[in-house]
């Protein structure tokens, strides 16, 4: 990647938010979003531990999970995905103009013709879920033994699409004006509220608790952003002299909200095929598979966090007319993230059952859980590579903010796979054939994205990318198996995740700097910064 360029004469004036940012500005932003993104995921951890042993694997927390999926579609539609891959290349245009005198304040005109409309969609999508919650549930799950539960907890949880709505809209305004603190914080504020309602209302409330903890936290979401959001409207807008000329700015449009929310629909859909077929198989499976989710898409969380900061970035270069600095930074995220997530594949699956016995294995959660959990981690810890692929992939396909149907083609299509073989093998091998059936789909939408770059997103140069990426594969690879072998051997559970993650990492290092892989140097400075980080957070 080139290096930071000097800011254009006459753009200084206007403040840090419009020069290009440095390499030590995007270092730092990504640890501090790393630093609360893995606080937020261990909270998460935390959260469901309360809840595996507070009410178990059983019908009670199958009631929950199929809740859950009204938060868990809200999160990817109205936070992670959808409507920032809309609304920050919106905010870079408009911050573009503004930093080449337009007039008014586009970043304000913005706000005013946005904000409004689309917290009255939110309002009114929330009371439909809330009104037709029987009717969801019986969709969502038909093979439910307890149905009546569920729609209690969902009518609890519809109220995260206007809260999700709103603190998915205050990060994508503040990732556009590169403020990425309060961002980062929300999941801790998220998962706290959870997991106080689940403890001070549990005994009384039973597993609605949670569904009630939802509802608290997505106003959690919302506060730790208000603050940073009202003081980046309130500034004073400095006037700059003229500089290079943008293109003029457009109120966004229905073609691009629609590409951008069916896309992320569409994705998400993969959580309504797992939860589907699983509600035929007996108490427990939905629960299998949202614990083995939960820990397997750390490493992904993980390598999504550069690229959540460099998303920004990217849709700014395009704004400005600099496709080659928007190619660079693609490739070199793709690079980098590939190397974090396979290093997580890898610890992942070779200590699977020694991770589900240490944080899960107490309570209502029995040993059989445990290796029923694992055992479908391990498959579907087989799809992450693809997941992370299609996270920094599809960020390119909408960076330039115009409507583009080719990401959505592309994932209906895996969902087509995931159906398919979830269909073929959920009777044969239960809920291992559905998380087979969810790394098998994802994959395939990946390497259609791959293929489609070019005309259609950042023209990054693909023959060159995926034989960078075949090397921390092979490394993976073999890590894996000696890492499984080694994890097996103690019988004390942190023993054997000690030895297997010790000797994942030593052998992944060793062929990675052998096979001279482009993103893992870089790669193993962000975990390891990261890791000195969060434990000098924990202990002081």
């Amino acid at each position: 990647m080139s290096g930071p360029r000097a800011p254009k004469q006459g753009t200084a004036a206007a403040g840090v938010d419009e020069a290009p940012p440095t390499r030590g500005f995007l270092a730092k932003a990504a640890l501090v979003t790393a630093v609360f993104s893995v606080l937020g995921s261990v909270l998460g951890l935390v959260r469901d531990q309360s809840l595996a042993r507070l009410f178990g694997a059983g019908q009670d927390t199958d009631a929950f999970l199929v809740a859950w999926t009204v938060p868990e579609f809200a999160a990817t539609l109205l936070i992670e995905d959808g409507l920032a891959f809309a609304l920050i290349p919106a905010f870079s245009l408009a911050l573009a103009r503004r930093a080449q005198g337009a007039p008014g304040d586009p970043v304000r005109a913005l706000v005013a013709g946005t904000l409004p409309k689309l917290a009255l969609a939110f309002t009114a999508v929330g009371a439909l879920l809330v009104g037709g919650a029987p009717q969801l549930v019986e969709v969502l799950a038909p093979g439910l033994r307890n149905p009546g539960l569920a729609v209690d907890c969902t009518r609890l949880t519809a109220t995260c699409v206007l809260t999700f709505g709103l603190a998915g809209y205050c990060s994508a305004a503040l990732r556009a004006h590169r403020r990425f603190l309060a961002p980062a914080a929300i999941y801790v504020a998220y998962n706290a509220g959870i997991i106080t309602a689940m403890f001070a209302l549990g005994g009384h409330w039973g597993v609605r608790s949670a569904a009630l903890g939802v509802a608290a936290g997505g106003g959690l979401m919302v506060a730790v952003q208000l603050p940073a959001l009202l003081g980046q409207l309130r500034r004073k807008v400095q006037r700059p002299a003229t500089g290079t000329v943008v293109a003029e700015a457009k109120p966004m449009n229905v073609g691009l909200m629609a590409t951008v929310l069916l896309f992320a629909l569409c994705r998400q859909s993969q959580v309504l095929i797992e939860r589907f077929l699983a509600s035929h198989l007996h108490s427990g499976a939905i629960s299998y598979l949202n614990y083995a989710q939960k820990v397997a898409q750390i490493p992904m969380t993980m390598s999504m966090m550069l690229c959540t900061v460099t998303f920004p970035v990217v849709a700014r270069a395009l704004a400005e007319g600099d496709t080659e600095r928007a190619r660079n930074r693609v490739e070199r995220d793709l690079s980098v993230a590939a190397s974090v997530v396979l290093f997580g594949t890898a610890v992942v699956v070779a200590c699977a059952p020694q991770v589900i016995r240490i944080l899960f294995q107490r309570g209502a959660f029995t040993p059989a859980d445990t290796g029923a959990t694992a055992g479908v981690m391990r498959v579907y810890a087989l799809g992450l590579l693809g997941q992370t692929l299609v996270g920094v992939l599809v960020r390119s396909y909408f960076s330039a903010g115009r409507a583009t149907w080719y990401p959505v083609g592309a994932m209906a299509s895996g969902i087509v796979v995931t159906s398919w073989i979830g269909v073929l093998t959920v009777g044969p091998y239960g809920v291992v054939g559905i998380a087979a059936a969810n790394a098998t789909g994802i994959t395939a939408t990946a390497a259609l994205l791959l293929a489609g770059m070019g005309r259609r997103s950042v023209p990054i140069r693909t023959r060159r990318v995926l034989a960078e990426l075949s090397r921390p594969v092979r490394a993976a690879v073999v890590a894996t198996v000696v890492g499984t072998l080694v994890a097996g051997r103690p019988a004390d559970p942190l023993t054997g995740l000690a030895a297997g993650a010790a000797t994942v990492t030593f052998v992944f290092v060793l062929l990675g700097w052998a096979l001279d892989a482009q993103g893992f140097a870089p790669a193993l400075r962000f975990v390891g910064t990261v890791t000195r980080r969060l434990a000098h957070a924990v202990l002081h």
